[in-house]
């Protein structure tokens, strides 16, 4: 039988098509040119590479200062945002779960709209309730609509969670004596516990890679990593610093993967 390399080749062109990006990303960061960001010069001849990007990012030189406090406001306020999404989020799953009426259907329209409505009226929105309220934009404006559309992708993993739940192991608990309280801390929320993790780590990452939203929603002085990359990528010469920076978020996220995949490992051994 002929073997076909159809699915191969095509598999070979997506794999490209999604890691060549992040490739190039990665060898910019080593850029000698930070305007142009040319390896070759006019005569064909090889730049080099240097490391000048990441000791300016790891010694805090005053040119990437701005840079990295945008950085770590978007850990902050993806921090912050994921544990309370987190919080309201496996609440607000757990009462769509339990009870159903009427209320609970507009309760769970409320949840899922976000979810379809496109970025741009979420963030236009937003800002048109913190004008009409006389909120100054800033750094609780952008908390308050990551945390808005962050609930939701929480509650649909949570909930995604409840459909296998047994309901019988709780009923089991009861009967051997346990409460309420006791009874979900202890045997409910460690089995919902996959799920919450699953939601809480989607949350952070849409909280720290959104733009559109929080563009609206931002005010002086408050820019986020995304919105700031947005605003200097066509014209600033301290470009490859960015490029720096995003490869050690891309380490550092594959060092995470990494254990926790050994933790998963270990407990399932």
């Amino acid at each position: 039988m002929k073997k076909s390399f159809f699915a191969p080749t095509v598999l070979g062109l997506v794999l490209l098509f999604l890691y060549i990006p992040i490739l190039l990303v990665i060898a910019y960061g080593f850029s000698t040119d930070g305007i142009s960001m040319r390896f070759f010069d006019a005569d064909g001849h090889f730049l080099g590479f240097t490391f000048k990007w990441y000791k300016q990012l790891f010694t805090g030189v005053y040119s990437v200062r701005s840079l990295l406090d945008s950085f770590w406001l978007s850990l902050e306020i993806a921090g912050i945002a994921t544990v309370v999404s987190c919080a309201i989020g496996t609440t607000a799953a757990l009462a769509l779960h339990r009870w159903k009426s009427r209320l609970q259907t507009a309760h769970y329209a409320l949840v899922y709209t976000p979810l379809v409505m496109p970025d741009i009226l979420i963030g236009i929105s937003l800002l048109m309730l913190f004008v009409a309220c006389r909120v100054e934009c800033g750094f609780w404006t952008i908390l308050i609509a990551h945390i808005t559309f962050c609930v939701s992708y929480v509650v649909m993993t949570v909930l995604a969670r409840l459909q296998d739940f047994d309901r019988s192991i709780i009923e089991a608990a009861y009967d051997l004596g346990a409460g309420p309280l006791y009874a979900f801390f202890k045997v409910e929320l460690p089995i919902l516990m996959p799920g919450i993790v699953a939601g809480g780590l989607l949350a952070f990452t849409l909280s720290i890679d959104d733009v559109v939203i929080t563009a609206f929603v931002n005010g002086a002085g408050t820019n986020t990593f995304p919105t700031y990359v947005s605003s200097m990528v066509k014209h600033s010469k301290n470009l490859p610093a960015v490029f720096a920076l995003s490869t050690v978020m891309l380490i550092a996220t594959c060092i995470l993967a990494g254990l926790s995949r050994m933790i998963s490992k270990r407990h399932s051994a």
